[in-house]
């Protein structure tokens, strides 16, 4: 969904980027691992950047599985209430399980990866978020028009 945000926002003329655990973890955050520490640090980081990415005129669409309010709280003082947009992709375990590309489920299913969200590390889902889509019941075509009528509305 954030890549097809992404490429809508491009096509309007929009300069926008999508960050995520894939292109940030094999670079700046590639020491971490899943800790609550190391994770708390990478949304940090991650929210550093999509500061400095704002600052230079980018909508930044950070796609990441924050799973603690703490951190989302933390990215949100760093980003700033103005810009920083709280979205929670609200889609249960058994589907994320049937989704899975990389099959990183059955690997924390079979005690091969530790602190894995939703299985052997807690998930936090947001109170208030400013948009929850459930991808169960929204298609992406629906999904990414109710994300940018939320970039809209802030803008």
């Amino acid at each position: 969904m954030a890549f097809a945000l992404e490429r809508r926002l491009l096509d309007e003329g929009r300069l926008s980027f999508v960050l995520d655990g894939d292109n940030v973890r094999h670079g700046l955050n590639s020491n971490l691992g899943f800790s609550a520490q190391d994770r708390a640090e990478n949304i940090r980081r991650v929210a550093e950047v999509a500061k400095l990415m704002n600052d230079a005129g980018l909508i930044v669409i950070a796609a990441f599985i924050s799973p603690f309010t703490q951190d989302r709280a933390l990215a949100r003082a760093i980003i700033g209430t103005e810009l920083f947009r709280e979205v929670h992709i609200s889609t249960s375990l058994g589907i994320c399980e049937s989704r899975d590309p990389k099959g990183m489920y059955s690997k924390a299913r079979s005690g091969n990866l530790a602190n894995f969200t939703g299985i052997s590390s807690p998930y936090e889902p947001p109170e208030q978020p400013h948009l929850r889509i459930d991808t169960q019941s929204v298609n992406l075509d629906a999904g990414v028009d109710q994300l940018l009528a939320l970039i809209n509305g802030s803008r």
